[in-house]
C-alpha cells in the first residue's frame, strides 16, 4: 500500500503559477503510474494530467495542456504538477492518486489516492 500526500497549494492571481507536490510512503513510486484530479464545487472530479512510470510518457486534459506539466522524481519519491498560467476555471481540489494498471484518465483505475490541496484563482 501506498500514502499520498499533496502540497503546494494555495491562492494566486489569474496568470500565476503554483506547483503542487505528491509525496509517497509506504512503498516506492517507482511502481506506480501517477495521476492529477481536481473537484471543484458542485463538479465531479476530472482527470488533469498523468505520468508513466519512468516519466517519458505523459498525457494531458485539453483544458490543462500547455499550462500544465507533470513529472516526477522517483529518487525523492514525488511527482509534481506545474501549473502555469492560471485561470479562475483551474480553482478546485487537486488530488493525486496511484496506479498500476496504466496511464488512464478515469479515476476508478485509481487505487490510491492522496487527501487533496486546494488552488483557489482569483480574477
Amino acid at each position: 500500500q501506498v500514502q499520498l500526500v499533496e502540497s503546494g497549494g494555495g491562492s494566486v492571481q489569474a496568470g500565476g503559477s503554483l506547483r503542487l507536490s505528491c509525496a509517497a510512503s509506504g512503498r516506492t513510486l517507482s511502481s506506480y503510474l501517477m495521476g492529477w484530479f481536481r473537484q471543484a464545487p458542485g463538479k465531479e472530479r476530472e482527470f488533469v494530467a498523468a505520468v508513466n512510470l519512468s516519466g517519458g510518457g505523459t498525457d494531458y486534459a485539453d483544458s490543462v495542456k500547455g499550462r500544465f506539466t507533470i513529472s516526477r522524481d522517483n529518487a525523492k519519491n514525488t511527482v509534481y504538477l506545474q501549473m502555469n498560467s492560471l485561470k479562475p476555471e483551474d480553482t478546485a481540489v487537486y488530488n493525486c492518486a496511484a496506479t498500476r494498471l496504466g496511464l488512464f484518465r478515469a479515476p476508478s483505475f485509481y487505487q490510491y489516492w492522496g487527501q487533496g490541496t486546494q488552488v483557489t484563482v482569483s480574477s
